[in-house]
């Protein structure tokens, strides 16, 4: 039987420098950590004290490797261990990145330039980031959106040069990680402020646990195998079906993910580019693909998220 009381343990990777960004997080009831050996001593600890346990991966859609990698640390635990154990599904999508960051340009002057930032984690996240950013943009008001990589090419002094050189006067660094860069200046650049709310972090956590304990009592299912089967189709992803040389050539008017990023900049009047559809009023409307902002929060909905609590037989210790 599973105990009364829930111990969280968000576990962390490159978004947050290795779990040490998280250890702000306005949730006490959550331990931050990062994978492996230090998720392994904290779940076995909650464990020896006879405390269910739910691992969180703080993934925000850049770090597809964090649950597998958790799962994996898991798969070490002895088989009672394991059956007060549960892996979360992980914290957030690219979809859900794409709509935090849309949010959060919305309350950013259209004249400034916008500076999406993030740890470098590899040329494949890396480029996920440029991807998103052309998302940000493409539903956006800022004329300008260019990307930094913290560790990476190009930086966000770069970034910030890059903005001045296209006569931007004023750039704003957004996070798209828990990680927030240095401002690199202080006299034409801002940091724009955190990504998530610190209200809106804990509502997540809260939806991420519910429901990864309602499938584990409705199915049995400790959400292990089914992050190693995710790894696994992400992996095969990127290893089959591309030509020599990296992925396919993306069609006409979408940006795949090698594609060059450049600044872009708003559309002729009543076009419509593949995001848009027409409406016989000649209206505009997003693409389906693109994460609405009709959250409360100002995010693209969340499944499990708003009134969902933990189950009546347990609470956050």
């Amino acid at each position: 039987m599973v105990p009364g009381d829930v111990d969280v343990v968000a576990v962390g990777g490159h978004e947050s420098d290795g779990g040490r960004a998280l250890r702000g997080l306005p949730a006490p009831w959550v331990d931050c950590v990062s994978s492996g050996r230090e998720l392994l001593m904290c779940v076995s600890a909650s464990r020896a004290r006879g405390r269910a346990v739910c691992v969180v991966p703080m993934t925000l859609g850049r770090d597809p490797d964090l649950a597998a990698d958790a799962a994996r640390t898991l798969l070490a635990l002895s088989a009672e261990d394991r059956a007060g154990t549960v892996l979360a599904g992980p914290f957030g999508t690219q979809d859900h990145l794409v709509g935090w960051l849309r949010a959060a340009a919305a309350r950013v002057a259209g004249d400034t330039a916008l500076l999406v930032t993030a740890p470098s984690g590899g040329p494949f996240a890396d480029a996920d980031l440029f991807r998103i950013a052309r998302l940000v943009r493409q539903y956006g008001h800022h004329r300008t959106v260019e990307v930094a990589l913290i560790g990476g090419d190009p930086d966000p002094a770069e970034g910030v040069r890059r903005c001045l050189a296209l006569g931007e006067r004023r750039v704003v660094l957004l996070p798209a990680a828990w990680v927030t860069p240095e401002i690199p200046d202080p006299d034409c650049s801002e940091r724009g402020g955190p990504l998530l709310s610190a209200p809106a972090v804990a509502g997540v956590l809260r939806a991420r646990v519910h429901e990864a304990w309602e499938r584990y009592d409705r199915l049995g299912d400790d959400g292990l195998s089914r992050a190693l089967a995710a790894a696994h189709g992400h992996a095969h992803s990127h290893a089959h079906g591309h030509p020599p040389g990296g992925h396919p050539p993306a069609p006409v008017g979408s940006d795949g993910p090698h594609a060059r990023h450049e600044t872009h900049r708003p559309p002729p009047a009543h076009h419509h580019g593949p995001g848009h559809t027409a409406d016989p009023q000649h209206g505009h409307r997003a693409s389906p693909h693109t994460p609405p902002l009709d959250h409360p929060s100002g995010t693209a909905p969340l499944r499990g998220a708003g009134r969902h609590v933990v189950p009546p037989d347990r609470s956050f210790g």
